[in-house]
């Protein structure tokens, strides 16, 4: 499927004229046009120290297409990855037939740092990777001949830019997220305000009787005197018609940025109710002059209503939403973080498989596509900056501008309900740097869309920290049974501050294990003699057992209003070596190159998946030490079956009634065939597995 970004979903007029072979030449035509700029770059690395060494002058540029990432590999094995400058060049030709026009350059992603020339002259530079920026070339390009951009990246740590440092997940360089260039009239719907859309949606007084609806617009007028418009906006529902339009007559000045805001009422909703029904009406606001449509942007509406309440849960459109919660890094294996649309789509499928009505996107601003599909398949989505893991005590403006522009870029999405402002970050009293720059970065927030929550994150399992009370909810990640502790101390921790702090908003954001479907044990190790920070053992089963045990644990107590496992994919971590990967997160339940589900996966998928399904646990534990043993199974049918070597095992609920254990089942020397049937709807589904006792 061919998707546009999400936040310029426009009118678009593609023909063979637009992109010249080789030149990505473009011709005139009326109103905005955003076109694709991805092919056609060129690409070499610059040493480490650009400043110290030019040698890379000489050489050779190498062809290559937009998203690329020059570490897909090297942050993928070990902690000796390149970082430093590397240079992307195009060349491209502007018609004559564009003058008069605006034309801008929109970059999706960058890591981290971006530094941009075109003919030769500096236009601009942005600090980080996650980030959509733009700029305007208009004055910049010779029209009707050959025009060159470069754009120095740079993916070095450094304490101005966050994240400050690659400990937790690997900063990659280069042009990892797609470019377009966007061509509008001289007046316009600004394209420039931290690249955002330029209209903002807000929804107030959200019943199944009516909605109120107000869209904010920012305009530009480069003409040479003041220009009367027609500001309108049109709802159309997902079927094509008409449900509301407004309109307001408008004079843009040509002076400074003119402010327009435009407020209706649909009548009888059909509301966006999460996965359930993602309904998604396309908002409309176009500036028309003399009947003739100058400009437009048409972003997603759904409307409907979301409330988080203490000690109860999260409630969407007054029913309460089971939030069945997953995290996500965007990387993947022998790609990086270079990723199609259908790489993107592939892990929401994956995700929705397990069940999960609910992401984490952690721990920073992701792919517009991921928001699109969010809003399209009907999950919430928490969304964060990555202020993550330590404070280098030099990031503050850098942080409140990614918060703004996460934020700005990404308000109109339905799926999301909460801006996340930073993950395990501390300071010891109110008054020092990391509870100050939090209360900032909630006002930035709260200033720009004040009916969305906010939340910060804690790596300790205590209310009173002092970085994380700044924020509408505080997230607690708790790795009880690896980190600290043993796995089932969850539960002693929701108990004390259910009884502590009865009022407060309160969401589990990380929680789990690592596992190393390549290393297998029929018993569970010791947790004192795992070593999560240096151990090389890390089976499986112990991950399993953890999720079986917390999930339990976690919806027994409705006080935690959401919780988030991490992680559905395996990740890099290029300074990491544990567990017998190299450079790896092993606590996803998905494999890195997604080919691969773990035991836990479907865990998650019985708990929270209505499709009839059984599944045979610790199958890759195979080697069987014990003669005597258990068997699990994970399953949402009411009655099933299991056979050892043929004969029929008596079973009983484990943790809940989508566990079921087998114990006491007596294992023959050598082969033993293990299966498991169920029956849902007239079919017949089974599972098989097979043990070999040594």
């Amino acid at each position: 499927m061919n998707v546009v970004p999400a936040l310029f979903r426009v009118c678009i007029l593609m023909t063979a004229a637009l992109i010249q072979p080789g030149t990505g030449g473009v011709s005139a035509q009326n109103a905005r046009r955003i076109i694709t700029f991805n092919d056609h770059w060129e690409f070499k690395k610059g040493p480490g120290g650009f400043d110290k060494d030019t040698s890379y002058i000489s050489a050779e540029w190498d062809p290559v297409s937009i998203p690329h990432t020059y570490n897909r590999t090297d942050m993928q094995l070990d902690k000796n990855f390149y970082t430093g400058d590397a240079f992307y060049k195009k060349k491209f030709i502007v018609e004559n037939s564009l003058k008069g026009r605006r034309i801008f350059l929109r970059f999706e992603g960058v890591g981290s740092v971006a530094t941009v020339y075109v003919n030769g002259r500096y236009l601009t530079e942005h600090k980080g990777s996650y980030a959509a920026f733009s700029f305007e070339i208009t004055h910049s390009v010779r029209y009707g001949q050959e025009n060159t951009i470069l754009v120095k990246t740079n993916n070095a740590a450094r304490k101005d830019v966050i994240p400050v440092n690659h400990f937790l997940f690997p900063i990659y360089g280069g042009i990892y997220r797609p470019v377009s260039m966007i061509i509008t009239d001289p007046v316009n719907i600004t394209v420039t305000d931290y690249a955002s859309p330029g209209i903002y949606i807000t929804q107030k007084d959200v019943s199944e009787q009516s909605a109120a609806i107000t869209v904010k617009a920012k305009l530009e007028n480069k003409e040479t005197a003041m220009q009367a418009i027609v500001l309108q906006t049109e709802v159309k529902d997902a079927g094509g018609r008409q449900v509301a339009v407004v309109r307001k007559n408008l004079d843009v000045s040509p002076q400074g940025t003119t402010y327009a805001d435009q407020s209706f009422e649909i009548k009888d909703p059909h509301l966006w109710n999460g996965v359930k029904d993602p309904y998604l009406y396309t908002l409309t606001t176009s500036l028309i002059r003399n009947g003739k449509e100058l400009d437009a942007v048409t972003q997603p509406l759904g409307v409907r209503r979301i409330e988080v309440k203490p000690g109860d849960g999260v409630y969407l459109n007054g029913v309460k939403y089971p939030m069945y919660g997953v995290t996500r890094h965007q990387d993947r294996w022998q790609y990086g973080n270079a990723l199609s649309h259908e790489q993107h789509e592939e892990d929401m499928k994956i995700i929705r498989e397990m069940g999960a009505t609910t992401i984490r996107l952690a721990h920073y601003q992701q792919a517009e596509d991921m928001y699109a599909l969010a809003d399209k398949m009907g999950l919430l989505i928490w969304a964060e900056i990555p202020f993550v893991n330590t404070t280098s005590y030099q990031e503050s403006e850098n942080a409140k501008q990614q918060m703004a522009e996460l934020v700005r870029q990404n308000r109109n999405h339905p799926s999301i309900y909460v801006w996340g402002m930073h993950n395990e970050v501390y300071s010891k009293t109110p008054d020092e740097h990391v509870p100050v720059l939090t209360r900032e970065l909630n006002d930035i927030a709260k200033t720009d869309d004040p009916d969305r929550y906010t939340a910060a994150v804690s790596g300790y399992g205590e209310m009173d920290r002092p970085a994380n009370l700044a924020a509408d909810i505080q997230g607690m990640n708790r790795y009880y049974g690896w980190y600290e502790g043993r796995i089932g101390d969850l539960e002693k921790w929701a108990l004390g501050l259910e009884q502590k702090y009865p009022g407060y908003k309160v969401m589990l954001t990380e929680y789990g294990a690592d596992g190393n479907m390549d290393q297998s044990s029929d018993t569970l190790p010791d947790p004192s003699k795992l070593n999560p920070v240096s151990g090389q053992f890390f089976p499986e089963n112990y991950q399993t057992e953890t999720h079986i045990q917390q999930w339990a644990i976690i919806e027994k107590h409705p006080y935690i209003l959401a919780s988030y496992l991490w992680n559905t994919f395996e990740f890099a971590v290029p300074m990491w070596n544990r567990g017998g990967v190299n450079a790896r997160n092993l606590k996803g339940l998905v494999s890195f190159d997604r080919k691969r589900r773990k035991d836990a996966f479907y865990w998650y998928k019985a708990n929270w998946n209505p499709e009839p399904m059984l599944y045979l646990a610790n199958r890759r534990d195979s080697i069987r030490t014990l003669a005597v043993t258990r068997v699990q199974l994970f399953t949402n049918l009411k009655q099933v079956q299991l056979k050892v070597n043929g004969k029929s095992i008596a079973g009983k609920n484990g943790v809940n009634d989508k566990h079921r254990v087998f114990e006491n089942i007596k294992l023959k020397k050598g082969i033993n065939k293990i299966e498991a049937t169920g029956a849902a709807n007239g079919k017949i589904l089974k599972d098989r597995m097979t043990w070999i006792l040594q």
